[in-house]
């Protein structure tokens, strides 16, 4: 797939300078990147145009314009006009080197590749821009298949009426063709073939209009003189000997052809981007004009080698790019030929290739003799079938039809991993409804009054933990009369707390961080849910909204993994990529198509969250009720250097998350927030000090190879075994393989394969081909019959 590279360059002028928008995507697609950067003033940029346009234009060579004036008593040689040319390049390219301009060259640097096809759409309302030779930008060198257009910045896409229908349709209307060779324009059209074109030859206004009206037309071609009037806003083209029009003359009839069909308007005519800011007003897809006047032999020329490149199956763009390439050769007659030819572009549409225009109609085979049916249908067959069926899965997959499936699979492999042992770096210090209950509540204080937080700090800190995390909202002040508690709260750098971040678009406030503790111990506590709820992602980081009460963006268990990694001496860096590194740990975040995921939102910074459990989910390390805290029952080694975690189970708060796993009745098990916490965390630590594995999933081509290999082997499975009862069990066999392969990758690695996408590419590939072999058998046996 190509690149799409919109180049916005806003209101301004050279004496203040134009802001820059630099957005970059792939075709068809959504901008991926947009950056802004500033084009600085620059007057004499101007000048060194209009000097060179004035040397051109006063040049003694034939040309279709109706007679611009000379100005000059002497006309200019070739070589000043090559001078003057060489000079623009040069302080044109000093322009676009500037500073200001410089984050849009590193960041197009950056993000495309030399050796892909790019097109490039210059967007800006101001005539003196697009008068600008911008295919002499020296970044343009270095991509050989890219080509830029120029676009106004209003557009919008129309809708199409009909279809292509086996034969591009052409109008060429041969205008005025006074002191030029129109005909040789013609000899060029004549030998396309598949075409289907009607010539206007000088036609009078009413024919012309008729026509546009009347039938469907894919390509508009005007062959004679033409030129822009006034402040180059006005085009006008002369189709006879006495008349001559506007596009705005055309207007509705051009209206009335674009949407019936009219993909390309070609205007092998002089002074051109007047025509061209007329058509913007209509719409059309693409336009092809000159931006200057151009010689007869260059127009015919560039006619020749464009419509050799595009009927051969060069894009648009490249095709434009090739013709225009190969007028240097020209040029020692007609100097700047390769500045005249210009795309102009309605970035709402994407530019058809030739055999789009022509609808794709299949040849058709005449009618043959009949033969006898045979059941061979070899190896490229099967290939065939089994892309085909690849391809179809991997598109209804990338449309996110099969994300629930594969979700339900993937909760179904990871509950059959072996039993880990619990977390020993973790103490879990739950508050029960029976904790509650006992506490002499406060208004207003949540499940845990500020006389226990007080106590049970206390007890917790005179064992020394590494790290303590507070996973109960406190968007309140502590009271007065526990003015030891607000200290402790404010002075220790091993406590952790949390607050909620705002999400203006669900009108969801947020909960504020206690006021006591500093933003360099808050962390959020906000949760990634899927669709059906369940928790299988694990937030690390995002960016609050302004609004936000709770600023904070690292999650919980990010602060407390970090907290407790420095006293290992690892630390949080980044890779160049801009991934997380921790210790020998690289953690890559997810997008918006991972594995069973498609099309998700990916904010933040998201990875899939593996669980660890012993026995259940909820065990994943030592717990302690809040009650045998503070009756005196903690051990000092249970807390020593470790990881102390505080938060309610009590049912009536209801801090409660769904899991992949499942209780004994089958409905998905929840587990209380705080034991969510403690998953997130322990995953962190377990994979930079253990070597345990995040969960990973293959690239999409990775996926697509992977689907299209089980695919084949359906096919092959169908075709080889000639009993239907065999085949049926080959594929149970093979489905059965395809599952332990998945299970024991994840078991061993953390990968999360392609389960249920290459199951039905195994089972789709194979029965189209015993589908297949079925009808050969039913078309032998009426041969048989007959």
């Amino acid at each position: 797939m190509g690149k799409l590279v919109i180049l916005k360059l806003g209101e301004g002028n050279f004496e203040q300078g134009f802001p820059v928008t630099l957005q970059i995507g792939d075709e068809n697609a959504r901008p991926a990147v947009e950056i802004t950067g500033e084009l600085p003033p620059d007057p004499e940029i101007k000048h060194y145009y209009y000097r060179w346009q004035s040397i051109y234009r006063n040049l003694e060579l034939p040309a279709r314009p109706i007679g611009l004036p000379k100005k000059q008593k002497q006309a200019p040689t070739l070589e000043e006009c090559q001078q003057v040319a060489e000079e623009l390049k040069v302080r044109f390219n000093t322009w676009l080197q500037s500073d200001s301009f410089r984050p849009i060259c590193d960041k197009w640097l950056e993000k495309l590749m030399p050796s892909e096809k790019v097109r490039v759409i210059l967007q800006t309302k101001d005539l003196r821009l697009q008068k600008l030779p911008w295919h002499l930008w020296e970044l343009l060198e270095h991509y050989p298949n890219t080509e830029i257009a120029l676009s106004a910045p209003v557009y919008e896409e129309v809708t199409h009426l009909f279809a292509p229908a086996g034969m591009v349709k052409i109008l060429a209307i041969l205008g005025n063709s006074q002191g030029i060779d129109t005909q040789a324009d013609r000899a060029l059209l004549e030998k396309l073939a598949n075409t289907d074109i009607t010539f206007l030859v000088e036609p009078k206004y009413k024919d012309l209009t008729d026509q546009l009206w009347e039938k469907n037309w894919q390509i508009l071609f005007f062959a004679g003189h033409s030129s822009s009037q006034g402040t180059g806003e006005i085009g006008k083209i002369y189709i006879n000997q006495t008349e001559s029009l506007t596009i705005n003359q055309l207007k509705y009839a051009l209206k009335k052809a674009v949407e019936r069909g009219l993909k390309l308007a070609i205007f092998n005519s002089c002074d051109g981007l007047g025509l061209a800011r007329e058509f913007a007003d209509i719409q059309i897809p693409q336009l092809i004009v000159m931006r200057e006047p151009v010689p007869d032999r260059v127009a015919q020329e560039f006619l020749k080698y464009f419509l050799a490149a595009f009927v051969r199956g060069e894009s648009l763009y490249l095709a434009v790019r090739e013709a225009r390439e190969r007028l240097q050769g020209l040029e020692n007659q007609f100097p700047c030929a390769t500045w005249l030819p210009v795309i102009c572009q309605n970035p709402a549409e994407t530019p058809p290739t030739w055999q789009e225009l022509s609808g794709f109609i299949a040849r058709r085979t005449m009618p043959q003799e009949r033969q006898s049916v045979t059941n061979k249908v070899g190896f490229s067959l099967m290939l065939f079938v089994s892309v085909a069926i690849a391809a179809l899965v991997m598109g209804v997959r990338y449309l996110g039809v099969l994300q629930p499936l594969e979700l339900k699979a993937f909760d179904q492999i990871l509950r059959l991993r072996p039993d880990e042992k619990q977390d020993s770096r973790l103490l879990v210090v739950t508050v029960t409804e029976e904790d509650v209950e006992a506490q002499a509540q406060e208004q207003g204080r949540g499940s845990l009054s500020d006389q226990a937080l007080a106590k049970l700090l206390e007890k917790l800190e005179v064992y020394q933990p590494q790290v303590i995390g507070l996973d109960i909202y406190r968007d309140y002040v502590v009271q007065k009369n526990y003015p030891a508690l607000a200290k402790r709260m404010q002075q220790t750098d091993s406590l952790v707390s949390i607050c909620r971040v705002s999400d203006p678009e669900a009108k969801k406030p947020g909960v504020p961080p206690p006021p006591e503790v500093s933003p360099e111990r808050l962390s959020f506590s906000d949760i990634v849910l899927d669709p059906d709820h369940i928790v299988r992602r694990h937030l690390l980081a995002l960016t609050p909204p302004p609004s936000s009460s709770c600023v904070a963006n690292y999650a919980f268990s990010v602060q407390i993994a970090l907290h407790y990694l420095a006293s290992k001496g690892i630390s949080l860096r980044f890779t160049l990529e801009g991934y997380w590194q921790l210790g020998k740990t690289t953690i890559t975040p997810l997008e918006a198509h991972t594995g069973g995921y498609q099309n998700i939102d990916a904010w933040g910074h998201q990875i899939l969250l593996n669980y660890r459990s012993y026995r259940s989910p909820k065990d994943i390390g030592p717990q302690i009720t809040l009650k045998e805290v503070l009756a005196g029952h903690l051990h000092a080694d249970a807390v020593k250097d470790k990881i102390v975690l505080i938060g309610t189970t009590a049912e009536s708060f209801r801090d409660y998350s769904l899991t992949p796993y499942t209780t004994n009745l089958g409905s998905s098990q929840e587990i209380p927030g705080v034991i969510l916490q403690a998953q997130m965390i322990s995953q962190l630590l377990s994979t930079v000090l253990d070597g345990r594995p995040l969960l990973w999933t293959c690239s999409v081509w990775e996926e697509t190879i992977w689907v299209g290999g089980w695919s084949l082997v359906g096919s092959l499975l169908a075709w080889y075994l000639r009993r239907l009862g065999y085949f049926y069990l080959a594929i149970a066999v093979a489905i059965a393989c395809l599952y332990g392969i998945c299970l024991v990758i994840l078991i061993e690695a953390g990968g999360w394969l392609p389960l249920v996408p290459s199951a039905l590419a195994l089972v789709g590939s194979g029965g189209s081909i015993a589908f297949y072999k079925a009808s050969l058998t039913r078309q032998a046996r009426q041969v048989t019959d007959s």
